[in-house]
């Protein structure tokens, strides 16, 4: 693995440090307070190319790689966690799908407008009594002529509210348990499709997730991915994906902690000087460090196997579960380090504690991580 950054890396890292830094700081935390839906960075993130990142430029994308992917994601993480979750759910669980696994008639109608970002999209998986056990699912489909009659209900759906395209799973043979499930690309104005609740949350508050509703959603068979029963291979390889761009939001969250402690300790007095020179103090700030920056590297691994056309089930597994517990370990940290004040909506660190709490949970909890991670090991002895 080449740890040096390539130029058009670096320019998007850059360019997207920059919007971060001069426009989304403020957007970020009027999105939290007021749950708000943070469309202005979105369009800006449009215009900028950012959403349609690593798809190939006949389809209008930028035509980057993951590496560049994943740096963008932490840049804006670090200043608003609920618009680099936006990005990475349309990115990595709804157009790669598309990319990756989509026909060529599939690939032209819908990834031009997602790389635009005219389209935002969605990914359809989870149920209320469905989460881990994806072959749990109740949502139905019945082929019908040439369309599935789709009924069924999913739950906490980010984007779901905003998006113009979900991939949405279905069991279309339910006494196959995971070999049943099937995989859709679906326009969400089709009759049937209803956004039933939005989720009040902890934290994330500008990154909306919703409960959804079928009632005979009619779907063209042309927009089945893969197979019929190919639906849990769909989500497993999207989900390798997905868990980099969580990694990445998980970093940014750690980073901002980070830098939010080394400032503060720097300008809070006790006993005379700052705390940054208590030694207590350091050690939390030094192993903060260390841990991101074995995040990042994780990260990095996982999505340069990925541009390579590997396997990195394992390594994106890895990368989710450590960026995930760092992010966590790194918030909690950083309010213990402003004290009385980290526990008060004054500091940003109270937000990162809310946002960090998530990313061990979504796209596969830390305990899904290492079931997967220990299959994979156990399997290569």
């Amino acid at each position: 693995m080449d740890l040096e950054l390539t130029e058009a890396q670096r320019g998007a890292r850059d360019v997207a440090r920059r919007f971060a830094r001069e426009k989304l700081g403020p957007i970020g935390v009027e999105a939290d307070r007021s749950h708000r839906y943070p469309a202005e960075a979105i369009d800006e993130l449009a215009r900028l190319g950012m959403l349609g990142i690593f798809l190939p430029e006949q389809y209008g994308g930028a035509g980057l790689d993951h590496v560049a992917y994943s740096l963008v994601l932490e840049e804006l993480a670090v200043e608003c966690a609920s618009t680099a979750v936006i990005m990475s759910a349309h990115c990595s669980l709804a157009s790669w799908p598309i990319l990756g696994l989509g026909t060529a008639k599939q690939k032209s109608h819908f990834l031009p407008k997602m790389a635009t970002g005219s389209w935002l999209g969605c990914f359809a998986l989870t149920e209320p009594q469905a989460g881990s056990d994806a072959a749990g699912q109740k949502t139905r489909a019945v082929l019908d002529g040439d369309s599935y009659v789709i009924n069924g209900t999913k739950n906490f759906i980010t984007n779901a509210p905003q998006s113009k395209v979900a991939i949405v799973f279905a069991m279309t043979q339910p006494d196959k348990g995971h070999h049943g499930i099937s995989a859709f690309a679906v326009e969400t104005d089709t009759p049937g499709w209803a956004v039933t609740r939005v989720e009040d949350k902890m934290g994330i508050h500008g990154a909306h997730s919703a409960q959804l509703s079928f009632l005979d959603m009619r779907v063209p068979r042309e927009n089945l991915l893969l197979e019929e029963g190919q639906g849990f291979k769909v989500a497993m390889k999207t989900l390798d994906g997905g868990r980099i761009g969580i990694a990445s939001q998980a970093l940014g969250i750690a980073r901002a902690s980070l830098e939010a402690s080394l400032k503060y300790a720097q300008e809070r007095l006790t006993f005379g000087k700052p705390i940054a020179q208590y030694q207590a103090i350091q050690w939390k700030l030094a192993d903060m460090a260390v841990e991101i920056d074995a995040a990042r590297l994780l990260t990095h691994r996982a999505a340069t196997l990925k541009d390579r056309g590997e396997a990195c089930t394992k390594e994106s597994a890895m990368a989710k579960l450590f960026a995930a517990e760092t992010a966590m370990k790194s918030a909690t940290e950083a309010v213990q380090i402003h004290g009385g004040y980290g526990y008060t909506k004054e500091f940003k660190v109270e937000r990162f504690f809310r946002d960090a709490k998530i990313t061990e949970i979504y796209e596969g909890t830390s305990e899904i991580q290492r079931l997967v991670i220990a299959a994979s090991v156990l399997e290569s002895r």
